[in-house]
């Protein structure tokens, strides 16, 4: 299973992405659904580079996509902007993802900054 995790501080400003584990649905190489994270996230990264001037830190290894984002006082207007739809396009795709195969292969966590339960 893949577990999305969604780090929000107070306000609701997505602070990092994290995408973990395997689908299962099929073998590694072969996954779909994996596969169709893995593109939606890395997609997700270089749109932020590009389109919001924002090179966020990462981590992509074999089963494990994670990335973070700036807090939103160092950002420009137009930068936090582009970034909030990128990221809701981002979870909107995993949502797709998840609606259409099933919650078994795609699991969604939010946490909140300063001690807020995770959902």
């Amino acid at each position: 299973m893949i577990t999305i995790t969604l780090q929000h501080d107070p306000d609701g400003w997505i602070e990092s992405f994290c995408a973990s584990g395997h689908a299962g649905y099929a073998a590694d190489g072969p996954d779909i659904i994996c596969a169709a994270v893995s593109v939606l996230a890395q997609t997700a990264i270089g749109s932020l580079q590009e389109l919001a001037g924002i090179d966020p830190p990462r981590q992509l290894e074999n089963g494990l996509i994670r990335f973070g984002l700036p807090q939103r006082a160092g950002l420009a207007a137009s930068q936090i902007q582009t970034a909030t739809i990128l990221m809701q396009s981002l979870i909107i795709g995993c949502k797709q993802i998840q609606a259409s195969y099933g919650s078994r292969y795609i699991r969604f966590r939010h946490r909140q900054d300063q001690g807020g339960p995770a959902r």
